[in-house]
């Protein structure tokens, strides 16, 4: 087992699809697990015909897939047939993990429910990912990052008062897959550890509970402090100048939170008669008149470029950084210059050399990585299978009836 790869000799049975389940084995590939996707016949993951590349889902490895599917093996398995299911058995009695995000109730109704997977191999680690978790009154309802976005509250705090926006990427799937990382790798933990005789768990993740436990500083101003939060556009609601700001070229951050902070910004853009404004003279004035603040500021920031100004900012000890678009962030060397970006040759399936992401994870100084592409469909189930101790015409023998 290396640094970058503690996870090695632990299994992962990926039974996901699209985004937050994929996305939570995508953490654990990274981290040296083996994990095997398992695929409906056909078509696969719905991922494989998702992305901005028509040929490629066309393909059945849309960009979507290739996103957070590299190093992964693929088989196909049909669960509702009786030899399938042997198969998926057979698969967990060597499994350490399997991870699934079917709606609640689906996976004991195909008779493979944690009950029985448990019964097979009692060390399982099982993991089910739901919108909304396997109890309570809204467990039935169909998740959608979008309609999670909705219920958490985050659409009413982003953007104005006077319109409500989504957050621009699958925030609600991410984070129900991150948070379904973290747990599978502490019951790992605590199985070797011996807790509970060394015998596997069941985890229920809720993508909505899970975005909710990240938003701390706004709930708890309403559950501690009674304030209801508010959509706040870019600004800062704990203090200013805090937030965006316009300059001769485009946009800037400025996070001076502190009184030094804000004294040297008044400096550095020749306001200093800003600091004998009764307006201004703490954070709690400043937040009470940030509008006149910000005219005030825009004045003199758009007589020079935003890296001029991000420059002088930082030199003079005020947090500030430019806004980026996605191009941007990924040409800057501080990502680039640290493994974030990960290059795979001619990839099978897709014909071409594709980028994709590794992890935000650094460990000794390395970044974990996967050494294989994303997978085709179905692409090792003959090298899987075989490991079971199927021969070739056992494999045949369940292609033939349908069992994959």
């Amino acid at each position: 087992m290396t640094y970058t790869q503690p996870l090695a000799g632990i299994t992962v049975l990926d039974l996901t699809n699209v985004l937050a389940g994929p996305f939570c084995c995508h953490q654990l590939a990274h981290m040296g697990a083996d994990v095997i996707k398992v695929e409906a016949p056909g078509h696969g993951d719905l991922a494989r015909q998702l992305g901005a590349d028509q040929e490629l889902n066309e393909k059945l490895m849309g960009v979507s897939f290739l996103a957070q599917n590299a190093g992964k093996r693929s088989i196909t398995l049909n669960l509702k047939h009786p030899r399938g299911k042997e198969v998926l058995k057979k698969l967990v009695e060597r499994a350490d993990v399997l991870v699934e995000n079917f709606r609640p109730g689906v996976m004991d109704r195909l008779g493979l429910g944690y009950d029985v997977l448990s019964a097979v191999n009692p060390r399982l680690v099982y993991c089910a990912i739901s919108g909304f978790g396997q109890t309570g009154p809204m467990r039935h309802l169909p998740a959608y990052d979008q309609i999670v976005q909705g219920l958490s509250g985050i659409m009413t705090i982003t953007g104005d008062q006077d319109e409500t926006y989504r957050v621009g990427y699958p925030v609600a799937d991410t984070i129900g897959g991150l948070t379904a990382a973290f747990a599978i790798v502490a019951a790992l933990n605590g199985r070797a550890a011996g807790h509970h005789d060394g015998k596997g768990s069941f985890i229920d993740i809720s993508m909505l509970e899970s975005v909710v436990a990240t938003m701390g500083w706004v709930v708890s101003n309403f559950l501690v402090a009674g304030k209801e939060p508010t959509a706040n556009g870019n600004d800062n609601f704990t203090s200013a100048p805090s937030g965006t700001f316009r300059t001769l070229d485009g946009k800037i951050n400025i996070a001076a939170n502190k009184q030094e902070q804000f004294e040297a910004v008044c400096k550095v853009t020749n306001l200093l008669h800003l600091l004998e404004d009764d307006r201004f003279a703490t954070r709690i004035h400043r937040i009470k008149n940030r509008k006149a603040l910000t005219v005030a500021l825009e004045q003199s920031l758009v007589g020079k470029t935003t890296d001029d100004w991000v420059t002088i900012m930082n030199d003079a000890g005020i947090p500030a950084g430019a806004v980026l678009t996605v191009q941007q962030t990924l040409s800057l060397d501080q990502i680039a210059g640290r493994g974030m970006i990960a290059g795979f040759d001619n990839v099978p399936g897709v014909g071409r050399d594709i980028r994709i992401l590794r992890t935000g994870i650094k460990m000794n100084g390395d970044a974990p990585a996967v050494a294989a592409p994303p997978p085709q469909l179905g692409e090792h189930a003959a090298d899987i299978l075989s490991r079971l101790g199927y021969g070739k015409d056992d494999i045949e023998t369940l292609k033939h009836e349908g069992a994959l």
